[in-house]
């Protein structure tokens, strides 16, 4: 096929260079937190700072409480479920194929609403905060659910929110 455009030759290294990450549908590192299951992809560690990657499994009636993050957008796309979306002060219910996103400094949660569990993927830009996940989610247990979390749970992080840039808001 010929091109319209120049073309570098066969020797310029963008030819072969592998920068790109590939991440297999049964690979990640997966966490419990907050009464989720996460499982995360990729981290800005994998991709240079730019984004980390995530795939959620949310059981009916969980999702984390209001907060909102002062380092990087977040991004959501439903794959499953019926989810709502609180963004700053309206709520909205996202079912699949449905795109979120929040810019820094919004107040924001999601809770599953339906009767099933509800699946998503979502995206931190610049990447990092998942990380918090990873340092701070227990470890799944086979044939298990996560246990939802509380109030003492939360405040047992306090420290390790502060050092990510997020805070906790109330719901009303």
């Amino acid at each position: 096929m010929s091109f319209p455009f120049p073309v570098p030759s066969k020797d310029d290294p963008r030819w072969t260079a592998r920068g790109g990450v590939f991440v297999r549908h049964s690979e990640g590192t997966q966490r419990w937190l907050a009464g989720d299951t996460y499982t995360i992809k990729v981290t800005a560690e994998d991709t240079n700072g730019s984004l980390g990657f995530a795939e959620a499994v949310v059981p009916p009636g969980a999702g984390p409480v209001a907060h909102s993050h002062g380092k990087e957008d977040e991004a959501f796309y439903v794959l499953s479920g019926q989810l709502e979306f609180l963004n700053g002060d309206a709520l909205q219910v996202a079912g699949p194929g449905d795109f979120v996103f929040i810019p820094r400094g919004t107040r924001h949660r999601f809770k599953n609403v339906g009767d099933s569990d509800a699946r998503m993927l979502f995206l931190y830009t610049p990447g990092g905060h998942e990380g918090f996940f990873i340092e701070n989610g227990d470890v799944p247990e086979p044939g298990k659910q996560s246990p939802p979390w509380g109030p003492e749970r939360y405040a047992a992080l306090v420290d390790g929110l502060l050092e990510q840039h997020v805070t906790i808001l109330p719901e009303d």
